[in-house]
């Protein structure tokens, strides 16, 4: 579950764009930290109501995925990471 849901950060945000009041009082009036209003006007002015949405799911990635990074990053000449020996 998440701290915040979007009705609440969509509600904060429009409130911070529509009124000449800074970041810190919105985030005080709302009882949250100006760090968090501040990402999310961000994302609200980069990618509308979607940059406010609740991530549901967390991305994994298969075993053979993983290897075949490791592989790649392991034997490709064109990246050269220093070993320590």
């Amino acid at each position: 579950m998440t701290k915040y849901s979007e009705e609440f950060k969509l509600i904060v945000v429009q409130e911070y764009l529509s009124s000449s009041v800074g970041y810190r009082a919105i985030a005080k009036k709302y009882g949250i930290g100006d760090s968090p209003l501040r990402r999310w006007v961000r994302a609200y002015k980069e990618f509308g109501h979607n940059g406010l949405s609740v991530k549901k799911t967390k991305q994994f990635y298969s075993v053979q995925f993983k290897l075949d990074v490791l592989n790649f990053f392991t034997y490709s000449p064109a990246i050269s990471f220093p070993l320590k020996t």
